[in-house]
């Protein structure tokens, strides 16, 4: 059998079965400190697929740094076949300075597949594209709620995607959602190139979130398993099927106050559903938020300080309330799945 070949990146070389982190220069901050965007790669001695696993492209969205920590400590991976290209901070800028943004104030997901000329927020997505996407067969970028708000679990595919969707039944994430491509989203892009990409979501940002963290590493070893990347050992199972949804509804306050809010992200609701009551601080005013079809509440509003028109609870909609509660408490349960050491 031919041996394997190294595996270039930025002009660095990795042998197979070893790894290294892969410092690609992008800029400067203003004081000179040089900003690099970090890749470490995993080269398996066995040919097989190529993977990112890309977190922090919007730099509050701290979850995902968390979920390719893990993943990299992973004994799975010590068996690797194929590729894997782990990318914990993308949006270096943004990370130091506990923003979604970059100091220009562009969001980077709306930036690719960005140019090699162009601004702070296109050069980077440049560079990228360039070092990590086209370089890959597939990818799962990480992401989570905006700060202030928190994100069940949940998957968005590109719709009519067959490949996508039989790896979102892999990952089996408590939900899954449709979502169109956006212009100069990494996902738009990538598809593009040919490279599909599953979007996660989960948490909220700056925060950690132990169920968003493991269900994310979960489900990141059970589709490189799928693939043939890694073994069957260690990987756990998925414990329900994925709820898929088709169609949400963000519900926004009826007016200014404080918002008291009565369930949380997993619960169901139905026609007539209080998820919450906003008052006055005085108590002399209140207006119920209130549900108006069956579903399962997948993000909501961490603030109780809330304006008219503020998005207070998001509703995926399904016709099976009951069953969707089971499936939510058999992927809500404990998850032993970890070595002590790994989770840490």
């Amino acid at each position: 059998m031919a041996r394997r070949k190294p595996f270039d990146i930025a002009g660095v070389t990795v042998p197979p079965g070893t790894r290294r982190t892969v410092d690609v220069p992008v800029s400067e901050l203003s004081d000179h400190t040089p900003v690099h965007l970090s890749v470490r790669v995993v080269h398996g001695r066995k040919p097989g697929p190529v993977m990112f696993v890309s977190a922090a492209v919007h730099g509050d969205e701290v979850i995902g740094a968390e979920i390719v920590r893990r993943l990299l400590n992973s004994k799975a991976l010590a068996q690797l076949s194929g590729t894997l290209l782990a990318v914990p901070i993308v949006n270096t800028f943004g990370f130091l300075n506990h923003s979604r943004y970059l100091p220009d104030r562009r969001d980077l997901n709306r930036c690719f597949p960005g140019h090699a000329t162009g601004s702070m927020a296109s050069r980077l997505a440049h560079i990228f594209m360039t070092e990590v996407v086209r370089r890959s067969d597939i990818g799962i970028d990480l992401h989570s709620a905006a700060i202030r708000r928190t994100n069940l679990p949940q998957l968005r595919l590109t719709s009519g995607n067959d490949r996508l969707r039989a790896l979102a039944d892999v990952f089996a994430p408590p939900v899954v959602m449709p979502s169109n491509l956006r212009d100069g989203s990494l996902r738009m892009a990538a598809e593009h190139e040919g490279v599909d990409v599953l979007l996660y979501e989960a948490g909220e940002g700056l925060r950690f979130d132990e169920f968003a963290a493991r269900t994310g590493v979960a489900g990141i070893l059970r589709v490189m398993n799928h693939l043939g990347m890694i073994s069957g050992k260690g990987v756990p199972r998925k414990r329900a099927e994925p709820l898929y949804c088709s169609e949400s509804t963000w519900y926004r306050a009826p007016a200014g106050g404080l918002l008291r809010g009565y369930l949380a992200t997993g619960d169901t609701v139905e026609p007539g559903t209080v998820m919450g009551a906003i008052s006055d601080p005085f108590g002399e005013f209140e207006a119920e938020v209130v549900a108006d079809q069956q579903g399962i509440i997948i993000g909501r509003t961490n603030m109780p300080v809330v304006y008219e028109g503020d998005a207070l609870f998001h509703v995926a909609q399904t016709s099976s309330p009951k069953d969707v509660a089971r499936g939510i408490t058999a992927h809500m349960a404990p998850m032993p799945m970890f070595d002590e050491d790994e989770i840490i």
